[in-house]
């Protein structure tokens, strides 16, 4: 499908000044694709051009149209030496390629130089024109939707959900490809992103053949990874959910008969609470044996699943499992053949028959809430992938059968929660008893996931964010010395990540954690692990029962004493836990928690008399009878562990915070909801500290983080933390890097913060008011960041004296939130995906501000030209933002830095459910004006 892609100049503002003998600037512009460069006439002494270009028209292949990036490219001219860059702007096509995109792309970009960061803006129309080509030899994509989202986008409806498919190029990495001598920075950063953006673009290119292949037309869930490589070379890594996607009637009301098709957290706000189970009486035994038998034909008719959704349609998931995951560990060699990436693939390959292995073992024909990770120090890279294995609905699995009117009658609001795997030859031990919901399934006594909570799930209180920290040291090694030592390490790593969250989840009196995500961090000489969990209390699975602490020396009295004490505490931390996360178990367990277990008669649950005795026993002999936890003080690794688990700093009162996208038990959202974004670099001063103290240093580090969002937030209570998403890494030799993400949800009422935080969160960019302005009648106080130029503060101090903003005239900011939806509104039109790939490099790095300052302007600019994009594309907010990639590597003797920062999300448009009016035709269209930041055309 050929077509012609049409681009022109329209302004430029505040430029930086180039020529100092005048204060001015003689900017003229390059457009570059593929091979064919235009050029604007120059424009003269001037700091905001008017250029009024003529069409620049390239005819390309649509192949090249989803592999390229329109490369503008702002420069001052010079009459007797080279021309001096003021920085570049790459524009992705794929978003005007698909039947429903935008028309046009149009507005104000953000002019980025990978060394002084945004200098000026520049407005750009672009278009695009495709011709009809029917070639079914065709290597492009094009119609192929691809959504960041875990779950079904909002306003479609899926007809049949297709697969798994992944991808990956690899190529040489331009950082170590040229000699020092006669490399700039400049030009090295730049062939850089414009190298990863080709691979990008060719990577979503032969991820949408390969729907196209399945019969779909889109893909949900889509997740693409960097694997800086070193001298190894660069990988660029996707995968996603292919699905058939179904555009949704506009007015359709959204009710509990089409929660089948539509977003499941749509529904949990709609439908948890709900209802009541049902129970599934004698058809219970026969109907589990039937969906095992479809479930195994649809295996034997299809690959083995794998789903990177973690939101699913009521009665899409018929049993749980729980949580699949590998690991393993690789020494990286050279990339010879770009073409051919068979080791790569085949180190993946691997990774996903072991999780099939897993899942299987557990009785499941699938897995869900997939997600493959890598973490590289050196020539040694950790690859680790997990996912719930599940097994699902065999109606949804077959063509037609999604949208056959709802979920499975017969499946309870507990359904998920039973077993899939014979209880009399479980693949480990387990404590089972019968669901307290409907009595008639076993329910294990704890539910590790790695999705978010069902719609259908019967909760009782509310959730919270369990985390569990750990960091290990290790040798200095090279090669495969230090790829055997990691290799031993990641078990005990990995087990005791779960036993942090066992306690945990124990002490907090809850059964189930969702979201599950479990991050391991190399270093030169150190290992962290970070898990990041939200803990509820499910109905269905049995009380946990109490923590109680053994000692190895009975016969010291000030021991005995130190025990003793210690299980106070715990004891009546659990009591306040209970109180705090209001959990009252409709049937609670009478022994008192922590306390030995009375010798008493256990309860008895009798079976339908219609049922023939040799399925299952009358009595359950484990039932009613919860033995307490047992942690054993033999070491002093043990005793840090307890400290550990009580110092654990406990939420303010008015916060509520989870990892998943819904806080389970809280339903009443408002509109105002704020994005953070904060990243904390730590340098360990000794290096002889022992494991429990930079376990300690690596704890308060994630504590510290919490509460210094807590601090700030305090005049917003009640707030609600959504999706919090930690990440950790190790960048250099005793250096820590923590980033979190979060957007929050609080009451109707915004403040608005001091500008004296940006050396520790920068929430959002700070910006220069163009005028007082009222607030709406739909926010009682709005926000200063809502009427403002999307220009860093940090940058726009030196242009002041130039702007001439007309007040009066608000422009809207985009809205940015990790989640796949905005609390009170309704998505009209998804406008495809945003993915970008910022680096950033300092020569100055005291100057502008130290670490902090640098990568929080960073950070603040990036947000910056994220916005310019999506309001081109005629959206008004970035939903399921997610920054994947955030690479510091510092040289404070030579005062030098360097970031690589990659985000994606998904550009849509949003109307508020309370406005009624008609969507006017400037959004409909997907076609924006030529209005700027600052209200002027």
């Amino acid at each position: 499908m050929p077509g012609k892609l049409k681009a022109k100049i329209v302004a430029g503002r505040h430029l930086p000044v180039m020529d100092r003998a005048s204060d001015l600037t003689d900017a003229f512009v390059e457009v570059k694709f593929g091979n064919t460069t235009f050029k604007t006439d120059v424009y003269p002494k001037s700091l905001n051009p008017q250029w009024n270009s003529e069409w620049f028209k390239f005819e390309v292949d649509d192949e090249d149209l989803q592999d390229e990036p329109l490369q503008i490219t702002v420069l001052d001219h010079d009459t007797y030496s080279a021309n001096d860059a003021i920085g570049k702007v790459y524009i992705d096509i794929d978003p005007l390629l698909s039947s429903e995109a935008a028309t046009v792309i149009s507005g104000w970009f953000p002019i980025y130089d990978t060394i002084h960061g945004i200098r000026g803006e520049i407005n750009v129309l672009v278009k695009v024109d495709l011709f009809n080509d029917l070639n079914r030899f065709r290597q492009s994509s094009c119609g192929v939707k691809f959504f960041c989202t875990t779950s079904i986008p909002r306003c479609y409806r899926a007809a049949l959900v297709h697969g798994f498919v992944e991808e990956l190029v690899v190529n040489e990495d331009p950082e170590y490809q040229w000699i020092d001598r006669i490399r700039t920075p400049r030009a090295s950063n730049e062939a850089r992103q414009r190298l990863i953006s080709l691979m990008s673009g060719e990577l979503q290119r032969k991820i949408g053949l390969k729907v196209l292949e399945m019969g779909g037309n889109a893909v949900v869930g889509y997740l693409q990874c960097f694997d800086l490589e070193g001298e190894s070379g660069l990988v660029v890594r996707a995968i996603g959910t292919a699905c058939t996607l179904d555009k949704l009637i506009p007015g359709t009301v959204l009710n509990e008969c089409m929660c089948v098709c539509v977003c499941v957290c749509c529904c949990s706000l709609i439908l948890s609470g709900m209802g009541s189970g049902i129970s599934v009486g004698k058809e219970a035994g026969p109907l589990k044996t039937l969906l095992r038998q479809q479930a195994q034909s649809a295996l034997e008719q299809r690959e083995f699943p794998f789903f990177t959704l973690t939101c699913f349609p009521p009665g899409f998931l018929v049993h749980i499992g729980g949580v699949v995951s590998a690991r393993s560990v690789k020494l990286l060699d050279r990339i010879h053949n770009p073409d051919e990436p068979e080791t790569r693939d085949a180190w993946w390959e691997e990774i996903r028959q072991e999780i099939k292995s897993h899942a299987k073992a557990l009785g499941c024909h699938a897995v869900v809430g997939y997600s493959e990770s890598t973490t590289i120090c050196e020539e040694v890279c950790i690859l680790s992938a997990s996912g719930t294995a599940a097994m699902l609905n065999p109606r949804f699995m077959r063509e037609g059968c999604l949208d056959a009117g709802g979920s499975d009658q017969r499946l309870s609001r507990c359904g998920f929660c039973h077993i899939p795997y014979d209880e009399f030859n479980m693949p480990f031990p387990a404590q089972l008893t019968y669901c307290y919901h409907c009595r008639r399934q076993k329910v294990p006594d704890v539910l590790f996931t790695t999705i978010d909570l069902p719609a259908e799930a019967a909760v009782t209180g509310k959730g919270c964010l369990i985390q569990a920290r750990l960091c290990r040291t290790k040798k200095k090694a090279q090669g495969e010395v230090n790829a055997t030592a990691i290799s031993n390490l990641l078990p005990f790593m990995e087990y005791e990540l779960h036993t942090q969250l066992m306690n945990k989840l124990k002490l907090r009196c809850m059964n189930a954690l969702f979201g599950l995500r479990i991050q391991i961090s190399v270093g030169e000489n150190m290992l962290l692990g970070l898990a990041s969990a939200t803990g509820v209390y499910l109905s269905a699975l049995p009380a946990p029962g109490g923590i109680q602490i053994a000692g190895k020396t009975p016969s010291d009295l000030s021991y005995d004493q130190h025990i003793s004490t210690m299980q106070k505490r715990i004891n009546d931390t659990i009591v306040m836990n209970k109180e705090l996360y209001n959990i009252h178990p409709p049937e609670c367990i009478e022994e008192v928690v922590g306390s030995p277990i009375p010798d008493r008669q256990r309860s008895r649950l009798f079976r339908s008399t219609s049922e023939s005795s040799d399925e299952l026993s009358e009595l359950d002999l484990s039932h009613g009878k919860k033995d307490a936890f047992v942690l054993e003080i033999d070491d002093t690794d043990a005793v840090e562990d307890i400290q550990s688990l009580l110092t654990d700093a406990p939420m303010p009162a008015g916060f509520y915070s989870c990892n998943t996208e819904v806080m389970p038990g809280i339903y009443n959202w408002t509109s105002g909801l704020q994005m953070f974004t904060s990243v904390r670099v730590y340098r360990l001063n000794n290096a002889n500290l022992t494991n429990q103290g930079l376990n300690k240093i690596f704890t308060d580090l994630c504590e510290n983080l919490l509460k210094s969002l807590y601090f700030k937030l305090r005049s917003m209570i009640p707030c609600c933390l959504c999706h919090l998403n930690f990440t950790v890494a190790v960048p250099e030799e005793e250096l820590i890097q923590v980033r979190r993400h979060t957007p929050k949800n609080t009451s109707p009422i915004l403040s608005i913060f001091p500008r004296n935080i940006l050396n520790e969160e920068q929430l959002q960019f700070s910006m220069e008011l163009c005028g007082e302005s009222t607030s709406s009648n739909n926010q009682p106080t709005a926000k200063a960041s809502e009427r403002c130029s999307p220009l860093p503060e940090v940058r726009s101090r030196s242009l002041r004296s130039t702007r001439s903003l007309p007040c009066g005239a608000p422009v809207t900011v985009v809205k940015m939130t990790p989640l796949s939806f905005l609390p009170m509104t309704r998505i009209v039109k998804y406008l495809g995906i945003i993915n970008m790939f910022f680096i950033r490099e300092t020569t100055s790095l005291r100057e502008e501000g130290g670490v902090s300052g640098f990568l929080h302007s960073f950070i603040a600019e990036v947000f910056a030209m994220v916005r310019a994009h999506v309001a081109a594309l005629g959206g008004n907010a970035v939903v399921s933002y997610s920054m994947k990639e955030c690479v510091f590597m510092e040289n404070p003797n030579k005062n030098q830095a360097q970031c690589l920062i990659n985000v994606s999300g998904d550009a849509v448009i949003f109307v508020r459910e309370s406005d009624q009016e008609a969507i006017p035709p400037l959004i409909t269209s997907g076609q924006t004006s030529t209005t700027g930041a600052d209200g002027t055309t």
